[in-house]
């Protein structure tokens, strides 16, 4: 075990793979780079074991970068009795506000009432969502007049409208946690790779996993990883690894899909949020601002199949508008949406193949095969840090490695120690935002603009290169500055300096250029399919 300290690792590919050819044993080998896995590397690293964290893709590449963006308990979840879920998860809310202040804040949240007796109904929902949190608590729950609704969430429709309710809940910027979640990990001395493919489970002679072969999927060159307990924390990929262990085993995941319409803020200004509490399927809609943009979804969706880049179904796409249609004055269509997104939930996979996907559990779950691999699954950002803490600690029982207690409680995230709050996009930066500035100078360009009609500028690309680990025009562009998710043609458009500035500092030629474009010129007119 190394020192509990934080050891000011660089955050580098080729040192994560210098380290990889390096070390011999692992004390914990987690797979998987969303929100649950770089959760369990902070958790790991922080108390002293030697962690390494392996991903396919890039970091949060999944559904850890296609949330509606909220840390929230789920009043939805209170509604249908999930009190242990809502009651934990409030507290972990709690937890990330004070950890990542840089990230998430409190947002208030309007829900319109068209009858009295929804107003009363929400009213005490929601005193009992607050009376929840207790210590944690961001803000009291009220009822509002018809006057108060239009001026919190200006567009609402007004026809028929009696009154509303204002709670509060929390808002987050999902994939740059996961990044600063890596960076975390990696000052407290874990490696963590990207573009990193687990393509076998290795055994000990006892048949005990004991490792993994991992593909480095850049070079091709694989690499033999040793490690006394590994961790399946895949999301809807587990079955995937699952099945490297036990090629029979049984289905232990169903994917969900949520998706979500961008559209300009102007279609629902103000400061608060809209939360729409009872939509023609049962579920709830949110219309939440963000990068000044408006999010609006999600849809649940049952499949049978998954991918790393999942696409809206028709019927999701007019569901969200028509139902958002139904409360703004100004109904958004498909012409007016910049980006669309899905991502899938990685949902328990109901035994008789029945269970509709908002009657299982949010709750994560923790299983330990007979080789001693462990499978996280289920949950969701919100619990990312109480996840990683249960699963480590089952680690440490299954491998039997010296016990150390959890740290995370009160680790600052990356980025958090803030002296000036920065403004503007340069929010999520947090502490690093006065480190990007400082690379800019008159002579090298970097203050340059990306896009005419946004903030950012070049050497936050550099930035995202020297420093996040980003390896392609669409890490850049979807994880590191969220272009891809606000506005996919403004993003296509970006991809050309983005591509010139990647090329320069990662010494790569003409051909990885053309290359790169048309991968991610294919990729972001994916984000645009159905809204012509």
């Amino acid at each position: 075990m190394q020192e509990n300290t934080i050891l000011q690792h660089t955050f580098s590919r080729n040192v994560s793979l210098g380290q990889l050819s390096q070390n011999s044993l692992w004390d914990i080998a987690i797979i998987g780079g969303g929100a649950t896995g770089l959760g369990i590397a902070v958790d790991a690293a922080s108390r002293g074991y030697k962690t390494l964290l392996v991903e396919q893709a890039d970091f949060a590449k999944g559904t850890s970068s296609r949330s509606t963006k909220l840390v929230h308990g789920g009043v939805r979840y209170l509604a249908q009795g999930d009190i242990k879920l809502v009651y934990g998860a409030l507290r972990e809310r709690g937890i990330i506000f004070k950890n990542a202040p840089h990230l998430a804040h409190a947002q208030s949240f309007v829900i319109p009432c068209y009858t009295w007796f929804a107003q009363l109904k929400f009213l005490i929902g929601l005193k009992i969502y607050d009376w929840m949190a207790g210590k944690y608590r961001i803000g009291r729950s009220s009822l509002l007049s018809k006057k108060e609704v239009t001026t919190r969430i200006q567009g609402v429709k007004v026809k028929h409208l009696k009154g509303g309710i204002e709670y509060y809940d929390g808002q987050f910027d999902d994939a740059r946690l996961a990044i600063n979640l890596a960076q975390t990990a990696s000052q407290f001395g874990a490696t963590l790779l990207n573009y990193a493919k687990v393509v076998s489970l290795n055994k000990d002679e006892k048949g005990k996993t004991n490792g993994f072969t991992v593909l480095d999927q850049e070079s091709g060159e694989a690499y033999k990883v040793k490690a006394k307990v590994v961790i399946n924390a895949t999301g809807v990929f587990v079955d995937e690894i699952l099945t490297l262990e036990q090629p029979k085993h049984q289905a232990l995941v169903r994917p969900s899909q949520g998706v979500h319409i961008v559209i300009e803020r102007s279609f629902l200004q103000g400061k608060s949020a809209l939360m729409i509490p009872e939509t023609s399927d049962g579920r709830v809609l949110f219309g939440v601002p963000w990068h000044n943009k408006l999010v609006l979804g999600t849809t649940d969706t049952p499949l049978n199949q998954h991918s790393l880049e999942p696409r809206a179904l028709e019927q999701e796409i007019d569901f969200i508008l028509k139902t958002a249609g139904e409360y703004l004055d100004n109904r958004p269509t498909r012409k007016d949406a910049l980006s669309i997104f899905a991502g899938l939930r990685p949902l328990a996979a109901p035994k008789d193949g029945k269970e509709s996907t908002k009657e299982i559990s949010r709750d994560h779950k923790l299983l330990v095969s007979d080789s001693g691999l462990i499978t996280i699954t289920g949950g969701k950002w919100t619990t990312y840090r109480k996840m990683a803490e249960d699963t480590v600690n089952q680690a440490i029982k299954t491998a039997n490695i010296a016990f150390q207690p959890c740290k995370t409680v009160d680790i600052r995230i990356h980025g958090a120690d803030i002296s000036n709050h920065e403004q503007g996009h340069w929010t999520v930066y947090g502490s690093d935002a006065e480190k990007i500035k400082s690379l800019i100078s008159e002579e090298n360009g970097l203050g340059e603009k990306l896009h005419v009609n946004y903030p950012h500028v070049k050497a936050e690309v550099v930035w995202a290169i020297r420093e996040e680990m980003a390896r392609t025009i669409e890490d850049v562009l979807a994880r590191r500055i969220r272009m891809l998710f606000l506005d996919a043609k403004a993003a296509i458009e970006m991809a050309p300096t983005v591509a010139q500035i990647m090329a320069s500092e990662l010494g790569k030629d003409a051909n990885w250029i053309k290359e790169q474009l048309m991968e991610f010129d294919t990729l972001a007119k994916g984000y645009l399919i159905g809204l012509q």
